[in-house]
């Protein structure tokens, strides 16, 4: 009896995945719907499943927002493109700058203490100085964004450069390699792995740094519209601000993916 090939496992894998992932969003409604109907602790105060979705899915929403609303999609346009454009900038600051410190000691030694110190500092305690530096609201939402990623990106493309195996390094010299060949050829794609692992993080991470920025400095996004509705106890549109987020998060970082996927195939064949 011939064995499954490659494709086949993979293929039988994905479905599986796809199964387990339903089976678990469909518990997590279900207890969401229990919860809120038998009034367990504090939960009474909250929308069940079902009177979410009809005001998503109303074409006069009680609330004003729902998919048939353009400024639903207007916030998300808007949270989108501050994402997208902070992660550009961590990404062409982040990465060189982790090569270099996984590549050189000076540079190391230069500036890894100085980044030690500021990774620990909230994205929201940059919220005073953002506002007073930038010269308007919508600069300082993506450098609040922007600080949250850059740090993830960098640190994971450090490690991805002194990850790799001595003996590449040092192969690559004893063929005469220059240091800038060795970089580019070796160190480069062996890191790229850990590079877009580390932007997978980083595009979560840019998420809810942006929405906690939208809350305090915000005007639109996503992260205003959740908490206009907290002020106006409006929690069916809450909630859709939340699921709302986890579906963007979620395409974002599976686009991240599945480019990552693209330019490291060489590690799955």
């Amino acid at each position: 009896m011939a064995e499954p090939d490659s494709h086949s496992l993979r293929r039988r894998r994905g479905s599986s995945q796809v199964v387990l992932g339903a089976a678990g969003a469909l518990a997590f409604v279900a207890a969401w719907y229990l919860l809120v109907r038998l009034e367990v602790w504090r939960f009474a105060k909250l929308p069940d499943p079902l009177s979410v979705l009809r005001e998503w899915t109303a074409r006069r929403p009680q609330y004003g927002v729902s998919l048939y609303t353009a400024a639903y999609y207007q916030d998300i346009w808007t949270s989108t493109v501050r994402v997208f454009c902070a992660f550009a900038l961590a990404t062409l600051l982040g990465v060189p700058t982790g090569i270099a410190l996984g590549w050189s000691r000076t540079v190391r030694e230069f500036l890894f203490p100085l980044l030690e110190l500021i990774r620990p500092i909230p994205p929201l305690a940059w919220v005073p100085l953002a506002v007073l530096m930038l010269a308007n609201q919508e600069a300082a939402m993506i450098f609040l964004t922007w600080i949250a990623a850059f740090f993830a990106t960098v640190l994971n493309t450090m490690l991805g450069v002194t990850s790799i195996d001595p003996s590449y390094v040092r192969a690559a010299y004893c063929l005469g390699s220059r240091p800038q060949d060795v970089l580019r050829h070796v160190v480069i794609p062996a890191a790229l792995p850990y590079v877009f692992t580390g932007l997978q993080i980083a595009m979560g991470v840019a998420w809810f740094s942006l929405v906690a920025g939208e809350m305090i400095a915000g005007q639109a996004g996503l992260g205003y519209m959740i908490l206009s509705a907290y002020m106006d106890l409006q929690t069916p549109t809450i909630v859709i601000g939340m699921i709302t987020l986890g579906l963007v998060g979620f395409l974002s970082s599976a686009l991240v993916r599945w480019l990552g996927e693209r330019l490291t195939a060489w590690q799955f064949s």
